[in-house]
Formats: structure tokens, C-alpha cells, sequence
């Protein structure tokens, strides 16, 4: 596998419920042979953000996560959603590159009310995959025409203020593929003179390009004043606010623009031998969508990860990999679990696992219990620090001190009735940082209840 296909989504839902069928803004189709993404990359603005919604979404998904979590449970795990009051954004993946996912972090910047207020700003999820990192960035702009200058301290505000937890990748612009979404608020430059109505007959008369030539982002990307890092494919698709909320109409209270963007930047020789590269696919807006004064906007890429070079037999010594292969070395498992064949719902459950590879242990290290179907990293139903749960077995200390032979045996505590059913252990790799990999994931086994003679 060479390329990994992205899918990515912006909708300012104006405090909507997602009310309507969210298949088309997935693409999702009854087509089996249309290939699947391997990532959804999902961002809002303005979900609801009243401190009752705010409280209940601590508890459960907010409404647009449970819809969506419906929509991909059977094919994609959710490794992370991030939430700055009506800012929120959800990073999904295929189930089969969940033991190859590294070093997940998140960050946000506040620039409402001069970085007092989340109302404005942006959310950021960062991870590696295959040994190339990403990150995507949700944002929410300062809106109206005249505040231009506005959003271009708010972008400058959120490359400076935003810091990971990952070595080498701190910054946003120092991963290898970044992928910059959401409601940026650019409008048409003050000095095109032109009306909601005349803007529209030029709409109505597919007159696209001429119409952008006026887009105040290009502006300032011509400019280097911000955005200039990343690349934008043209849209071909007509401005994406303001409408008459229920309606395809624009709403002239404001003159239509193109709000909602989808920007990426690829730093294509990070690497020693290997180049890597983004092919757009799509670019497109949703106008079926009429839960808000916005259309969604999603873009569809294909990204190069290299895989790891095997040399093919009798290959010279000298012989090396060429810039279109791989270069991870991740193995798909570093903690690797005893086969468990069943757990008691009364009394103290063990299981055993050791180290295949190399691993910083840490106290904030966890296992989680998990439903044999669980759709998301946060859906564990019991969890246990390694520290207190963990203890090396006999086998351990009696052999070499070598990590690959090194094996614990895993206690939990007792287990309510309601865990009847089946279920897995998830190994997670944690830093004081909040920083968290995937390391192992143990096969399915019921929790019973004993046979009480």
C-alpha cells in the first residue's frame, strides 16, 4: 500500500442538529467496489454550545459525533474528537491501521475577544500513521468583510500558539502532510463593488473563476500575509454562504462567499530517499444542505506513505530503495497478548501479554476493557493503570533482560454483571503529555458467569 486516501469535511451547522441524511457528506454508497477512505478528518463550527449541551457532550457524543459514530461504526475506529465550545473536530480510521497509529495529540488556540473566547479559533489533531505524521486543523475565523486583518492575526495567533507534545513535529508546519479546514470567513474584497443580487446573477451565469479572482484568502496568500504555507485547489463550486437557512437561497443580508475551505501543505522532502506528495481528487460543496446559512465543503486526497523497503532476492548490497518506497519500520503489534479464553463477571481476571519490541513504560501507561465492537478509544467500559495492575511473571525474570522476552501477567478487579458479553484488552502507550499510541490489542473472549459449583 502506497497511498492512503483521506476524506476530508467542513460544516458551519449554525447550532443545527444533524437533521438531515449525513451519507452524501460522507460519500457513502451502496457501491461495494467504491474504496473506502482511511481517514475521515470531520470539522464543525457553531455545534450547540449552551452549557447544558456543553455538559452533556463531557458525558456523551455530542449529537454530530453519535450520527456520524452510527454512520462508520462497522468499518472505522474514531481516534480522537477535540471541542472548543462550537468548535469540534473528529479524526475516524480504518480498524485495520489501528495497530500502526502513533504519538495521537490534540491542540487548541483561542482568538475570541483577543484570545479570552473560544468562540473564534481553532482545534488540532496530530498523529503518525506508517511512520508519516499528519495534522489537521479545524479553525473558526473572525467573520464580517471589513475584518480582514482580523483573520489574518487569528491564523498567525494559531501557528505560533499551537505546541505538540511529539518531538520533531512541535509545530503544525513541521508534520509531514497538513490538512487546514473549517469556516475561515474570507469574503470578497471590499473594493469589488458589487451587490448580494449582482454577485448571485454572476452565480446563476456559472461566471466562477472571474467571480474568485476577488476572494480575499487568495489575496492574502498572494500577499504572504497568511495561508501562503498551504496550496488550495480552485473551487468550482459556487460561494458557500450566506443562505436562507431550510432553502437553497442566498440570504442577501450579507454577499455570498466562499466561507468554508479545505487547504493542505505537504513538505515533500522531509525524508532521505523518499518524496512524498498529495493528489487531490475532489473539491466540492454539498448545496442539498440546508441546515444551516452554510453548504459543507469536502475534498478527497490521496497521500503518499512510504512502507518499509524488503529488498527482493539476490538484490545487490549496495542496491537502495527508490523515492517511491517505504520507509516505517512499524511493526503491526508491540505488546502482544496471551490468547484469553474467557473471564469470570465474579471475582479477580488475569491476562498476559509481553513486549515484541523496544518500550518506554510509563506510569501513565493503561489497559483498557473494551465491547468486541467498539467503534472509538474513549468507548473502553473499564480501564487499569499498568503500573498498579501489572507485575512481571517468572518467565520474565528468569530470562534475559532482553524487552523482547520480557511478559507480565495483568490483574483486574472484580467486574459488574452488566459486562456479560464479549470483549477485548487495548494496550495504550501514554506520556505525561496525554500523548497516546495504540500498542496491542488482545483477541475476543467472552466474560462469563461461573458455574457456581
Amino acid at each position: 500500500m502506497d497511498n492512503l486516501r483521506l476524506y476530508l469535511a467542513t460544516y458551519n451547522v449554525g447550532t443545527s442538529s444533524p437533521d438531515q441524511d449525513l451519507r452524501e457528506l460522507l460519500s457513502i454508497t451502496d457501491k461495494k467496489s467504491d474504496a473506502r477512505p482511511d481517514f475521515f478528518a470531520l470539522s464543525f463550527q457553531e455545534v450547540k454550545a449552551q452549557p447544558q449541551n456543553m455538559l452533556m457532550d463531557t458525558l456523551f457524543d455530542d449529537p454530530w459525533t453519535f450520527a456520524i459514530k452510527e454512520l462508520l461504526q462497522r468499518d472505522y475506529i474514531k481516534l480522537k474528537s477535540l471541542r472548543l465550545q462550537g468548535l469540534l473536530l473528529i479524526v475516524f480510521s480504518l480498524r485495520k491501521h489501528l495497530l500502526n497509529i502513533r504519538e495521537i495529540d490534540s491542540e487548541y488556540t483561542r482568538t475570541g475577544l483577543g484570545g479570552m473566547w473560544g468562540n473564534k479559533g481553532a482545534v488540532s489533531i496530530r498523529l503518525s500513521i506508517y511512520g508519516c505524521s499528519l495534522c489537521f486543523v479545524n479553525a473558526h475565523l473572525s467573520a464580517h468583510d471589513n475584518h480582514l486583518d482580523d483573520r489574518v492575526e487569528d491564523y498567525n495567533s494559531i501557528i505560533h500558539d499551537q505546541e505538540f507534545h511529539v518531538p520533531e513535529t512541535t509545530k503544525i508546519f513541521y508534520h509531514d502532510y497538513v490538512f487546514w479546514m473549517g469556516d475561515l470567513n474570507f469574503r470578497l474584497k471590499e473594493e469589488f463593488d458589487k451587490t448580494p443580487e449582482e454577485i448571485e446573477r454572476l452565480v446563476v451565469k456559472k461566471e466562477i473563476k472571474a467571480l474568485f479572482e476577488h476572494d480575499q484568502l487568495r489575496y492574502v496568500m498572494r500577499k504572504g500575509e497568511a495561508f501562503s504555507e498551504l496550496t488550495e485547489q480552485d473551487p468550482t463550486f459556487p460561494p458557500t454562504f450566506k443562505f436562507t437557512v431550510g432553502t437553497p437561497c442566498y440570504d442577501y443580508k450579507r454577499r455570498p462567499a466562499w466561507c468554508d475551505r479545505i487547504l493542505y501543505k505537504v513538505n515533500s522532502n522531509n525524508y532521505e530517499n523518499v518524496t512524498l506528495k498529495v493528489d487531490q481528487l475532489s473539491y466540492k460543496s454539498h448545496p442539498n444542505y440546508v441546515l444551516s446559512d452554510h453548504k459543507p465543503v469536502t475534498a478527497e486526497f490521496f497521500v503518499k506513505i512510504p512502507m518499509p523497503y524488503l529488498p527482493p532476492p539476490r538484490v545487490q548490497r549496495d542496491s537502495k530503495p527508490s523515492v517511491d518506497q517505504v520507509f516505517s519500520d512499524y511493526a503491526e503489534s508491540v505488546i502482544e497478548f496471551d490468547n484469553v479464553i474467557s473471564w469470570d463477571v465474579e471475582g479477580e481476571n488475569k491476562a498476559y501479554y509481553k513486549l515484541t519490541k523496544d518500550v518506554k513504560e510509563s506510569d501513565e501507561d493503561w489497559i483498557g476493557l473494551f465491547k468486541e465492537d467498539f467503534c472509538a478509544l474513549d468507548d473502553y467500559v473499564t480501564y487499569e493503570y499498568v503500573s498498579k495492575c501489572a507485575t512481571p511473571t517468572d518467565e520474565s525474570s528468569s530470562s534475559s533482560r532482553s524487552h523482547e522476552t520480557k511478559k507480565y501477567e495483568v490483574t483486574f478487579p472484580d467486574l459488574p454483571n452488566k459486562f456479560k458479553g464479549n470483549y477485548c484488552l487495548v494496550y495504550f502507550s501514554q506520556t505525561e503529555d496525554k500523548v497516546t499510541s495504540v500498542l496491542g490489542v488482545s483477541n475476543i473472549f467472552p466474560i462469563v458467569k461461573a458455574d457456581s459449583d
